[in-house]
């Protein structure tokens, strides 16, 4: 098992940034990570990394499996977590299936961090854990933090 863990923040109180996350997840992730034309024709969220000058991106089919508010006390901070899976929306025997959390909670009064913690199975057996180990987990990384940057993104500029 693999595991990654990234953040961004987000220049808006936590209780906008829940609320958008909350009502409708998987539509701020398509619009954080797929281009206006297509997103015009596919509902998957895509996943990107640009590697010394070459640039891979795949579909993903995103779910999320349940969302939690969590109000920690009188001297923690709010916090939501949202449990979400993924795995690319073709051939998906081929890459990994990837099972996070990601964690929204306060920071300031007028800032609120997105925290990513996410663990995959490399797939095809013992080839697929020697890819992994060669470079495998640094696309898989990259393309987190590419994930969550575009979403942080998309949310500063969507409750502008």
């Amino acid at each position: 098992m693999s595991e990654i863990h990234c953040y961004d923040y987000v220049n808006h109180p936590y209780e906008k940034v829940r609320d958008v996350l909350t009502k409708d997840a998987i539509a701020v992730f398509q619009a954080a990570t797929k281009g206006a034309t297509s997103r015009a024709n596919d509902v998957a969220s895509g996943l990107r990394v640009d590697l010394g000058g070459i640039s891979i991106e795949a579909g993903i089919n995103i779910k999320v499996t349940q969302i939690e508010q969590k109000e920690q006390g009188a001297r923690s901070s709010p916090v939501t977590q949202l449990q979400i899976e993924w795995e690319a929306a073709n051939a998906p025997h081929l890459f990994p299936l990837m099972k996070a959390e990601l964690r929204v909670y306060p920071l300031t009064a007028t800032e609120t961090q997105l925290d990513f913690l996410g663990a995959y199975e490399p797939p095809m057996g013992a080839l697929g854990h020697v890819m992994n180990s060669m470079v495998g987990h640094r696309v898989a990384e990259a393309s987190v933090h590419r994930f969550v940057n575009d979403v942080a993104g998309y949310l500063r500029k969507a409750l502008a």
